[in-house]
Order: C-alpha cells, then sequence, then structure tokens
C-alpha cells in the first residue's frame, strides 16, 4: 500500500470587497484621474447645467446612476456581446437607463425635468459613461465595474456641485435658494450677471483646475 498522502487543496484567498485595488477605483477619480479636471471630459454639462445647485445636484445623481448600472450591465454581458456591434450595445444600454431617469424626473420633479430636460438626454453621448464602459466594464467583473462606476460619477459630480456652488453664490448671493448673503449681512449684495454667464463658468472650472493640478502636481503631456 502506497504511503503517499495527497495534500489539501489550498484555497484561494478571497479579495475584501474594499480592498486596497478596489479603493482605488473609488478614490482614483475624485482627484488624480478626475473625469473632468484630468480627462477633460463631460465639459459641456459642468458649464451648462451649474447655475444653480439644485438642478446639479440632479444632473450629479443622475450621471451616478446611470454610470453605476450602464457598467454593471455591461459587465454581465460583456462575454455575449459581438466586438463588432459592442458600441451599438452600450449606447442602446445607456440610453434605456437614461430614458428612465428621465421619465422619473418627469413625473415626480417637472420644474427640474423642464431645467435639464436636454442634458439628461445627452448623458447618453457623455463620454465619461462610454468612456468606462469601452475601459473598463467590457474587461472586468461586474463589482469592479459598479465600484468603476461608482468612481467615475463621483467624480464628475463634485466638480459639478463646486462649480455650482461658486456661481450660484457669487451670481446671486444663494446657495439651493436660500440667501446666504443676506444671513450674513451683506442685504445689498448685487447679483453678478458674469456668474451665471458661460464665461463664468469657464472662470470657476478653471480656478478649481488649477488648485487641483497645483496640490497633485499633474502636468499635460
Amino acid at each position: 500500500m502506497s504511503t503517499e498522502t495527497a495534500e489539501a487543496p489550498v484555497a484561494k484567498e478571497s479579495e475584501a470587497l474594499l480592498s486596497k485595488r478596489r479603493k482605488k477605483f473609488i478614490t482614483d477619480p475624485l482627484n488624480d484621474d478626475n473625469p473632468i479636471t484630468v480627462q477633460v471630459l463631460g465639459i459641456c454639462s459642468a458649464l451648462a447645467v451649474t447655475t444653480q445647485m439644485k438642478p446639479t445636484m440632479v444632473m450629479a445623481l443622475s450621471v451616478i446612476f446611470v454610470m453605476i448600472f450602464s457598467n454593471l450591465i455591461i459587465s454581465l454581458l460583456r462575454n455575449a456581446i459581438p466586438g463588432r456591434v459592442r458600441i451599438i450595445v452600450q449606447l442602446a444600454i445607456v440610453a434605456t437607463l437614461v430614458t428612465l431617469v428621465n421619465e422619473v424626473l418627469k413625473a415626480y420633479a417637472f420644474d427640474i425635468y423642464k431645467q435639464l430636460s436636454v442634458f439628461i438626454g445627452l448623458i447618453i453621448t457623455n463620454c465619461i459613461v462610454m468612456g468606462r464602459l469601452e475601459a473598463f466594464a467590457l474587461g472586468n467583473k461586474p463589482y469592479d465595474s459598479v465600484l468603476d462606476g461608482l468612481g467615475s460619477g463621483l467624480g464628475y459630480s463634485w466638480i459639478i456641485l463646486a462649480v455650482a456652488f461658486f456661481r450660484e453664490l457669487w451670481g446671486s448671493g444663494k446657495v439651493f435658494g436660500y440667501d446666504v448673503m443676506g444671513a450674513i449681512g451683506f442685504e445689498s449684495f448685487a447679483a453678478n450677471g458674469l456668474m451665471v454667464s458661460p464665461v463664468g463658468a469657464f472662470i470657476v472650472l478653471g480656478f478649481i483646475i488649477w488648485v487641483q493640478r497645483s496640490k497633485t502636481g499633474y502636468v499635460e503631456h
């Protein structure tokens, strides 16, 4: 009889849900690889919808929703999508999610819908959404793709919210419609028309990019 004993198979250690590698999917787009300030994507909506905080918040949540679920669906279907039609499939999935967001806003927040209807529709062709589907979701597992979508959505969102904060504050003295300047004693604050124009958005966004790149040391190649 053989005295050899078979070695027990070594169980492969599963990766933590928020391992160091996975945390980078969320943290990198917030600063070092921000889709707006570093990759220079999604600039149009950052300039167009950021006159007030309320519609900007709705736009940010809409993009986060679309990015998370489009990444998830494409990742789940990645092995079943023929390469020649992958862009069409991606557009169809994103368009379906955007239509869902559009109908929800129309039903429950009609005033915001009227302000954002055109720009909500343009999420379908947003380079950030399509870029992450093509560059990440098609080649990675669903959970990682969800984190990637969340991180990119948050990176986009905090930039447009920051732009909207300064534009609404300096443009009208308000934030979320609340009279901040009046509350702190500047009752005679004059509205700044420059801040509610696209030029004001360019100025604020340029300042944010300058501050961020100064801190990170990022240099355009």
